[in-house]
């Protein structure tokens, strides 16, 4: 199979993890179109972040073939297992544990990555943590330093998953909204599908929407306003919204209207954030997945954003599907004694 796109970024330790006493964990991620692999130390020290892309393979088809996915998987994962622990300079003898996401996602794709990590936990006898891709997600902020006091809220957008949650611990999450239809990042590639500008749609969006001169909020009127204690999602309106437009006025410059469809879109997210920190006055928050890497909804959060309030953002390569977010938050599972079986299962559904 010829590869696409693999990247991998690194932070290595201060002494060797051989002797530092330091418990390492390998990290799998396979739950969608991305494929990873990563050694990370004590939850927090990233010592390789190996992330295969699939995004040529999907290109064709604007948007994600769950078989081709897959096959995709099996074929990437036991290489970039090996580079992963050849770039963190350790062996399968070295880990302390070993976990993989196991939902939500593509059964086929969450498969490949659960089976390789049971088959190296009962190979080396050492413990296997499922991951709740969500959860890990949020964590992906703290493997850069960051230091949050629990509750906070955790805001996940992406291309599969727009939800928010309030995070009193690890493993403790309590969902307050999610999308009633499509996903943030699914809009995206909706609506630059529509348009013809190609896939995946966040990134070309937003790259042609900082090109727009009158920068009109054609679309501002559709913006809901939140009402107590509804934090749920909808991209339904907006899409329908760009669609009859285009249709009335079919010589609508393309970056003025990708510029007021972007700005309606990101809005909706930052309105239901701080309107659950407000109301529920939690101030602490991360906003994370796929699309918290878009310059512009980062951005709008910070404009909006009071002085007594704390938004922390991963670096876009951990916004992303990443392995090392997985293998961080699952060292904290370890540490509590909670880890899984070998007959644990994937599950499409959080």
């Amino acid at each position: 199979m010829t590869s696409n796109s693999t990247r991998s970024s690194s932070a290595p330790l201060n002494s060797s993890p051989k002797t530092s006493g330091a418990a390492i964990g390998l990290g799998l991620e396979s739950s969608c179109d991305e494929t990873a692999a990563a050694i990370v130390v004590d939850g927090r020290t990233v010592l390789s972040n190996c992330i295969y892309s699939q995004i040529d393979l999907h290109r064709d088809y604007a948007g994600v073939v769950p078989e081709i996915a897959s096959r995709a998987h099996l074929e990437i994962i036991n290489g970039l297992i090996a580079r992963a622990l050849a770039e963190a300079g350790v062996g399968f003898g070295d880990l302390a544990y070993v976990a993989s996401t196991s939902r939500p996602g593509l059964v086929g794709s969450l498969l490949i990555g659960l089976q390789s990590a049971k088959a190296i936990a009962f190979a080396r006898g050492i413990p296997l943590v499922a991951v709740n891709h969500l959860e890990a997600h949020l964590y992906a902020p703290f493997l850069e330093g960051h230091e949050l006091a629990h509750p906070y809220l955790g805001l996940l957008v992406s291309g599969g998953n727009t939800a928010l949650y309030e995070v009193a611990g690890v493993g403790d999450l309590r969902l307050l909204g999610r999308t009633t239809d499509d996903a943030a990042g699914e809009a995206f590639d909706k609506i630059s599908k529509f348009l013809g500008l190609g896939y995946p749609g966040g990134p070309v969006i937003e790259r042609i929407a900082r090109t727009a001169r009158e920068r009109r909020r054609i679309f501002a009127k559709i913006l809901p306003e939140p009402r107590p204690d509804d934090y749920r999602f909808s991209y339904s309106g907006i899409k329908t919204a760009v669609i009859n437009h285009l249709r009335q006025h079919p010589d609508e410059k393309t970056e003025e209207i990708v510029y007021a469809f972007q700005e309606t879109a990101l809005e909706i997210l930052v309105r239901r954030l701080y309107a659950a920190a407000r109301g529920r006055g939690i101030p602490r928050m991360v906003v994370a997945g796929g699309v918290a890497s878009n310059g512009r909804l980062r951005e709008l959060l910070e404009e909006h954003r009071l002085p007594d309030e704390t938004v922390v953002i991963p670096s876009p390569v951990l916004c992303t599907d990443n392995a090392a977010m997985v293998a961080g938050l699952a060292y904290h599972y370890v540490a509590s004694g909670r880890t899984d079986s070998l007959e644990t299962d994937v599950h499409a559904r959080a």
